[in-house]
């Protein structure tokens, strides 16, 4: 074949991988919208359009918009789930295919959040930890990987970002020793135990910013984040500047008859021996407030760590590991006997933080952690006031756990898609899943890769 004919066949297989990597979610329109969307009455000619497979979803898209006058009082609670990123970083060592994977990576969950989040128009967005591959970075290269998230992979507007970006230019160590002296200070005099620490109400934007427009955008701690026992001052304290609290919750619509808030918890510290049990110290007096603090409404729990749950109910069985002299790094021997790594909280954990966060109500948890994703029950037996896990409702009072599936290429680069809706007849929040699969990292790469080659040809076919 000629090289013009080559030249037209690779610019029609780019053409379609393209058309492909940016329409993918009207493909799959079911599992990639919310379970309720407000549109005016459509002509019969709009309708008969919309009804079309994959047309209909990119018409409705891009020519009809929802109609604000529709909404329902109280609007639904639309939460926008990205599980485990685990963003690599590059060495002195790192070979430049792995350098240019990394970029690619970036820009492969980068390009999942740009179709995505217009599409969805989300309330909240919330990362279920993990963000970083390894929380055992240098200050300097948690600052570059936060920088490439907040720039690449979830961009927000610079109003909201620019006081952390303006941090990470500094390339400054951050002052851990300054973060343990208030740490020791708030927890001697008690701040961990008192609500207002931990408390907001009807936050939108975490900025002066006052974005309304944008979604909430909310960081959960991961084990690869801050670590597990082995969690330091230095750990917190980055994080802390950065992406602000690990513990905390958000009250909406108090005073109606449709409360609702969302919990975060650092789940890394509940489990110890810890390198720093005062941080276990800190977390159990966040998880006591919590308790103790009366909420009679809807919770949506979000943390990194499922609960526990018996072997078979998701592809993460029960474990738990502690460091000991076989696996603990080289001049390391501080860290034998500390909490490793764990798939699940434990038992009484997971009892003790259910009661706490649904004790006079119900809702839903959101976790990462299991890559492959998995949604379970827990059912509450007023008896014996234990919660059990298991893959159907057996009780009135259950709690639904969404583990979100992680957005890596390897496990299709999924979004999760959160639905609140009140029911005006029961008098509560009814909550909807869905996942969003894109596809594997190969087919985003061979887009571009063909896009490219498709230019070169169709220049060379040109003058040649």
């Amino acid at each position: 074949m000629s090289l013009r004919t080559w030249a037209w066949i690779t610019t029609l297989v780019a053409a379609l991988v393209n058309l492909y990597i940016y329409t993918y979610p009207s493909l799959n329109s079911a599992n990639c919208d919310w379970s309720y969307r407000y549109y005016d009455k459509l002509s019969p000619t709009e309708q008969t359009i919309v009804d079309i497979p994959y047309v209909g979803d990119l018409y409705r898209r891009y020519f009809i918009k929802e109609d604000p006058l529709l909404f329902p009082d109280p609007m639904d609670i639309r939460i926008m789930a990205i599980g485990d990123p685990q963003i690599n970083g590059n060495w002195p060592s790192t070979k430049y295919l792995k350098r240019l994977d990394n970029l690619g990576n970036d820009y492969f969950i980068g390009h999942i959040y740009h179709i995505m989040k217009p599409r969805l128009q989300p309330t909240h967005v919330a990362v279920m930890g993990d963000m970083f591959s390894s929380q055992w970075i240098l200050d300097s290269e948690f600052y570059n990987r936060t920088r490439r998230m907040m720039t690449r992979l979830f961009p927000r507007p610079i109003e909201q970002t620019f006081g952390e970006l303006d941090f990470i230019k500094k390339h400054e160590d951050t002052d851990w020793r300054k973060h343990f002296d208030w740490f020791q200070k708030s927890l001697a005099e008690g701040l961990f135990t008192k609500e207002d620490f931990f408390g907001y109400e009807d936050v939108r934007d975490w900025t002066s910013a006052n974005l309304t427009n944008e979604p909430l955008f909310i960081n959960i701690t991961g084990n690869h984040d801050i670590g597990y026992g082995d969690t330091t001052y230095q750990h917190m304290s980055r994080w802390r500047i950065l992406f602000g609290k690990d513990n905390f919750w958000i009250e909406y619509d108090n005073d109606t008859d449709h409360p609702w808030r969302i919990v975060v918890l650092n789940s890394l510290a509940l489990d110890g021996p810890l390198l720093q049990p005062e941080f276990e110290t800190y977390n159990w007096q966040f998880v006591e407030t919590l308790a103790n603090h009366p909420y009679n409404g809807t919770t949506i729990l979000m943390t990194h760590i499922p609960m526990y749950k018996p072997e078979g109910l998701c592809t993460d069985g029960t474990y738990v590991d502690y460091f000991n002299t076989t696996n603990c790094p080289p001049k390391a021997n501080c860290k034998i006997g500390l909490l490793k790594s764990e798939n699940h909280l434990q038992y009484e954990t997971s009892q003790k933080v259910m009661n706490a966060a649904f004790k006079n109500g119900t809702g839903i948890i959101m976790t990462g952690h299991d890559h492959v994703g998995c949604v379970s029950y827990y059912n509450y037996d007023p008896v014996t006031k234990i919660w059990e896990a298991g893959k159907n409702i057996t009780s009135p009072k259950h709690i639904r756990e969404l583990t979100v599936r992680s957005i890596m290429g390897e496990f299709d680069g999924v979004t999760g898609i959160v639905t609140g809706h009140f029911n005006k007849t029961s008098h509560n929040w009814d909550f909807d899943y869905t996942t969003c699969p894109f596809n594997i990292q190969h087919v985003w790469w061979g887009a571009k890769v063909s896009l490219a080659l498709a230019i070169l040809l169709q220049t060379l076919a040109f003058f040649w």
